[in-house]
């Protein structure tokens, strides 16, 4: 592998209200919001680990909550992944602030792969 290992940048639940969710978070649990993007997408603190809230067009693995590794090169980790078992559910896409693709694991679980984008 000639790329870093994989972290975890998020773990993503996808909501109907991106406001409600963050207010329900924020005071509820007492997260801190690092980043918000309007109704579509907000990134919360979870003490190590970004705890991300997004609507239905941000949520490429489906209705489901999904980690999200940050990787340094998303194609060659989309060749070894699906090589591994992995298969694709959503090909890299360009999103607003990364690129991202979504696949499930050999069990069945989905997860996003995600890069920054291109410059």
């Amino acid at each position: 592998m000639t790329d870093e290992p994989a972290r975890v940048g998020n773990v993503l639940y996808p909501v109907p209200d991106v406001a409600a969710a963050v207010a329900f978070y924020r005071d509820g649990l007492g997260l801190a919001v690092k980043f918000q993007d309007g109704s579509r997408y907000a990134a919360l603190d979870g003490g190590g680990v970004t705890f991300a809230i997004a609507t239905a067009e941000e949520s490429i693995a489906g209705p489901v909550p999904a980690a999200s590794f940050k990787v340094t090169d998303l194609a060659a980790a989309v060749e070894r992944l699906t090589a591994a078992g992995a298969t694709m559910v959503t090909p890299a896409t360009e999103g607003p602030h990364e690129v991202r693709a979504a696949l499930r694991d050999p069990a069945g679980n989905p997860f996003v792969i995600y890069a920054p984008r291109p410059q």
